[in-house]
């Protein structure tokens, strides 16, 4: 019993079990089952990770070294997300702002990022008893494993269940509904394996559970819209298509597509070398090295790049064209989108370049000359994100998502460029990054950018569409632009006080991110006003959102730069 007391105390678990607690105060009793399943999620996130840590039960899997498993934090993060965007829906219903059909919609969206992470959940479960049924377990822990499986599963799946059936309109269309969430969960306990042998020692379990949930969520999406559409096109009854809310844009559809097309690239890519050298008879399953500048290597990257046009030109249009009716090809109806607002868009494209320019060549040049540690030369790129989006959130919000498909588009390409060695550019690529990876990065895959620039993108894209909350979008840029970069710095410089005896986090640091976010806030609401926003951010909620966040960036051992930014956002939208 002291050794599970001594477990439980940890303050990462103490502040997600806060996040959690101000999530479901807000609870309206529209959303109660939802509500219900999040809080059996948390304490089934909780007792696999207590059961995991207290064990070596999950050392199959090769996860990021230093880092604690995460599991509570990444199975609970993206259902609150979608659980906290629910509630702010729900007052848009009341005020009929926006449709039932919409709130169906995210509805069935919190029903698949929940049961892939619970179906995550049971298969970590599944490892640690079978681990644990062979190296021999205690009474009381295989009793807790039966609890586990006998009560918590079926009620969960009752709770959703029943969820389902008080929003449907028959029981096939339940059937239905329940099979695509079940979908999800078994799609993500697929996932998640992959990811954690591909890329080993590359992210904690929490971590994996995150970007599994997203990419799941995600393409799932994308499948369902498809589907939607071969059905709106085969045949003129509803009864078989799933809810899919309202009409997405044009904007939302162009980078769901270019996203996922990069995504699945590589697979595509490895086939047709596959078939290339199935045909020329010559191996090109080992990447070629940095001496190996052969007419050989030369011919793979001319054949990537080939590759990589075809899908960005030809491959993904044609799907955009098919779900969202574009008149025109897509990257023209971009440019035709860039220049119907030319002095705006333009001079945001001109001001980003420059900023980027300065900001490379400036800071590249540090990294190689300078003694500034490099976790504090990272804190200048989270202030030039303050420096680059927050004038186009403010003044180009639609152009901003855009804007944000674009660069993650470019990171991707840059890095499948590197990973796989292409020519000309992955050792130029590889060099550049090498100059800011800390500890979290790997020799395999370099994940620090990724995560800063999504952290600044995910709430700003969620938050399409009907907002109440004027700095929800914001989150992002806040939490990371300007808490976490404050934080740093001043605990790096003036910190004494640690939270603890392990940790590097202080007090001081922490109390200098939250005083400067809070800071920021209050510059930037008569801003928002200004812009014809209605001020609807209390500052009691407020000064939780920011205080709770900030005390899981001082506790956290996890990529806060994934995790603070959905977690700020989720309180903003209470």
């Amino acid at each position: 019993m002291a050794a599970m007391s001594v477990s439980l105390n940890n303050g990462e678990r103490t502040v997600v079990l806060l996040f959690i607690s101000c999530v479901l105060f807000s609870l309206p009793l529209s959303l109660l089952y939802q509500g219900f399943a999040l809080c059996l999620l948390t304490l089934a996130g909780l007792f696999v990770e207590v059961s995991a840590e207290n064990s070596t039960s999950l050392s199959r899997f090769k996860t990021r070294p230093g880092a604690s498993s995460g599991i509570l934090l990444g199975a609970v993060t993206l259902p609150a997300v979608m659980f906290s965007r629910l509630i702010q829906l729900s007052r848009a219903v009341a005020s009929y702002d926006v449709g039932t059909e919409e709130v169906g919609y995210l509805n069935m969206q919190y029903w698949a990022v929940s049961a892939s992470c619970f179906s995550v959940l049971v298969l970590l479960h599944l490892v640690s008893r079978h681990s644990s049924s062979n190296t021999g377990s205690s009474w009381l822990g295989s009793f807790q494993d039966r609890k586990f499986g006998i009560i918590c599963i079926p009620l969960y799946a009752t709770v959703c269940c029943m969820s389902l059936a008080t929003n449907s309109h028959g029981g096939f269309h339940v059937a239905m509904e329940l099979l695509w969430v079940l979908s999800h969960g078994l799609a993500a306990v697929k996932l998640i394996q992959h990811i954690l042998h591909t890329f080993p020692s590359c992210a904690s379990i929490g971590e994996a559970l995150l970007v599994t949930a997203g990419l799941v969520l995600y393409f799932g999406d994308m499948l369902a819209y498809t589907f939607g559409k071969i059905i709106a096109y085969s045949i003129s009854s509803r009864l078989l298509s799933l809810q899919f809310g309202s009409k997405r844009s044009e904007i939302g559809t162009i980078i769901q597509g270019v996203l996922y097309g990069l995504l699945l690239f590589p697979i595509l890519y490895k086939f047709i070398l596959q078939i290339w050298a199935h045909f020329i008879s010559i191996d090109y399953s080992e990447a070629c090295t940095a001496d190996e500048r052969t007419s050989k290597g030369i011919g793979r990257s001319l054949l990537f790049y080939a590759s990589l046009a075809v899908t960005l030109v030809v491959i993904v249009p044609t799907w955009m064209q098919f779900v969202q009716d574009f008149h025109v090809h897509p990257l023209s109806w971009v440019f035709t989108f860039v220049f119907m607002e030319p002095f705006k868009r333009l001079a945001l494209c001109i001001y980003w370049i420059g900023v980027i320019c300065l900001s490379v060549v400036r800071f590249y040049n540090i990294s190689k000359n300078s003694k500034i540690e490099r976790v504090l030369l990272r804190k200048y790129y989270h202030m030039v994100a303050v420096l680059m989006f927050v004038p186009a959130i403010i003044f180009e919000p639609n152009f901003l998502d855009l804007a944000f498909g674009v660069a993650l588009a470019v990171f991707l390409a840059l890095e499948i460029v590197r990973v796989w060695k292409i020519w000309p550019l992955w050792r130029t690529v590889h060099h550049f990054m090498n100059a800011f990876t800390d500890h979290r990065d790997s020799d395999l895959l370099i994940v620090s950018h990724f995560s800063l620039l999504l952290g600044c993108a995910l709430p700003k894209w969620i938050s399409t569409g009907f907002n109440d909350r004027p700095l929800a979008p914001l989150a992002g840029i806040l939490s990371l632009g300007i808490g976490d970069t404050m934080a740093s710095m001043v605990g790096h410089k003036y910190g004494v006080l640690r939270w603890s005896k392990t940790g590097k986090k202080t007090v001081e640091g922490t109390a200098a991110g939250i005083t400067s976010v809070l800071a920021a806030c209050s510059v930037l609401l008569p801003l928002l006003a200004s812009t014809s926003y209605i001020l609807s951010q209390h500052w009691i909620s407020l000064l939780l959102a920011v205080t709770v966040s900030g005390l899981l960036e001082a506790y956290t051992a996890q990529l806060d730069n994934a995790f603070i930014p959905l977690v700020f956002y989720s309180l903003l939208c209470l």
